[in-house]
C-alpha cells in the first residue's frame, strides 16, 4: 500500500512540475535566437561605418549597466573584423542622473563609470540594449554633460520598444522594433553574463 501510495505522490508531483514548465514557456517567448543577434550586430556595425568612417572624431559610451554588453560587442566586431584601427570605448553610469532615484524603497548601487578620452567636440554614440520610456537616454545625456560637450550625440540600441515612451528620443540605429504592452518585459540576454545570446519577451502579469 505504501509502495501505491509513493508511486502516486510521486506522479502527482511530476504533473505539477510539468505543468510549471509549461505555464513558464507559455509566458516567455524568444524574440531573437543568437544567429539572429549576430546578424543585427553585424548590421549594426556597418550601419556605423558607413556613418563614422574610421571613428577618429567619433567615441562610443555604453550605458551602465546593460549596454556595456552590447557596446563591447559592437566595439570587438568593428575591430576585428572591420579591421577599424582604433575605437574609443567608455561605459557611462547613471545611477543617480535619473529623475526617479530618489523613489526606490531601497538604496542604489552605483556602476562604474569609465570615461578616459575626451568627449569635447567629439562625435558620441550612445549604446543601450533596450529604448523603452527615453529616460535613461535622458539622464545619459544630463550625466555626459561633465565630461564636456560633444558635437553630436547619437543613439543605438539593440531592441527599440515602441509605443512606450514618455519623452521624444528616438534611436538613429536599431536593432530590432518591438511592440510590448506595460505588463511585459523586453530581457537581452549576453553570453558573457547569462551563457546565451537571446532576447525574450516575458509576460509579467
Amino acid at each position: 500500500m505504501e509502495t501505491v501510495f509513493f508511486m502516486f505522490f510521486s506522479f502527482i508531483a511530476f504533473l505539477i512540475l510539468n505543468l510549471s514548465k509549461q505555464h513558464n514557456n507559455m509566458s516567455q517567448k524568444i524574440l531573437l535566437t543568437s544567429s539572429e543577434v549576430n546578424i543585427i550586430l553585424h548590421r549594426l556595425a556597418c550601419q556605423l561605418i558607413e556613418k563614422h568612417l574610421d571613428f577618429t572624431n567619433t567615441v562610443l559610451i555604453g550605458i551602465q549597466p546593460r549596454g556595456i554588453f552590447l557596446a563591447d560587442r559592437i566595439a570587438s566586431i568593428l575591430t576585428n573584423e572591420y579591421n577599424v584601427k582604433h575605437i574609443d570605448l567608455g561605459y557611462l553610469d547613471i545611477t543617480f542622473f535619473r529623475d526617479d532615484f530618489r523613489k526606490k524603497d531601497k538604496p542604489l548601487e552605483a556602476n562604474q563609470t569609465k570615461i578616459d578620452f575626451l568627449v569635447e567636440d567629439k562625435k558620441v554614440v550612445f549604446i543601450d540594449d533596450v529604448l523603452y520610456t527615453g529616460r535613461s537616454i535622458n539622464a545619459a545625456l544630463t550625466a555626459l554633460q561633465s565630461f564636456g560637450r560633444p558635437s553630436e550625440v547619437e543613439l543605438l540600441v539593440l531592441i527599440d520598444r515602441r509605443f512606450s515612451r514618455h519623452l521624444p528620443i528616438q534611436p538613429d540605429y536599431r536593432g530590432r522594433q518591438v511592440d510590448a504592452i506595460n505588463e511585459e518585459k523586453v530581457k537581452v540576454y549576453w553570453n558573457e553574463k547569462n551563457g546565451e545570446d537571446a532576447v525574450y519577451l516575458t509576460d509579467n502579469s
